[in-house]
């Protein structure tokens, strides 16, 4: 059976993406750099740096979602720290832009109350609100942000810490794939 342009020809080793390969041959101080462009915490890059070398996307994502999973409070802290409020991306960071799009195309009126809601947000959480905001609209955003202002903190810090790994799991996609 012939190989298929997505798979290597049979008895072949697979290939790594171009982002796998550089994540995974980068000497320990540009890694811890580039690591923490996917996430601020430093226990998770550590975790993600003592994981090298990966043998594939699924595992990167695979430790990512335990490293994730296993982060404390101080821990959601650190990434926090490492995350624009949405509605207000960061200043010339092409990838907060990107993955807050949908508050861009949002109205005055929405734009507005956002930053209303992010503030009782963080009077009630001590932190940004943090979603994967990738493809939702400022409407969803807004409707998840107050459905999240009713959680109690442990059940807040469940809900970030399930965000932020979608958040990094993206990232990860887009570091692979060589974007």
């Amino acid at each position: 059976m012939p190989s298929s342009p997505l798979r290597p020809p049979e008895g072949a080793a697979p290939t790594q993406p171009p982002g796998l390969t550089r994540l995974n041959s980068l000497a320990k101080p540009e890694a811890l750099d580039l690591l923490r462009e996917v996430c601020a915490s430093p226990r998770w890059v550590s975790g993600i740096i003592a994981g090298r070398p990966y043998p594939d996307t699924e595992a990167l994502l695979s430790a990512n979602d335990t490293i994730t999973a296993s982060l404390t409070v101080e821990d959601l802290s650190d990434a926090l720290a490492g995350h624009p409020p949405i509605g207000r991306p960061t200043p010339a960071d092409p990838v907060s832009a990107r993955e807050q799009r949908g508050m861009g195309e949002a109205s005055d009126d929405l734009k507005a109350e956002m930053v209303e809601l992010n503030l009782a947000y963080q009077k009630r959480f001590g932190h940004v609100f943090l979603i994967c905001a990738t493809g939702l609209s400022g409407e969803q955003l807004r409707d998840a942000l107050r459905g999240r202002l009713v959680n109690d903190r442990e059940r807040e810090h469940d809900v970030v810490r399930a965000e932020l790994g979608k958040i990094n799991r993206l990232r990860f996609l887009r570091l692979t794939a060589g974007h």
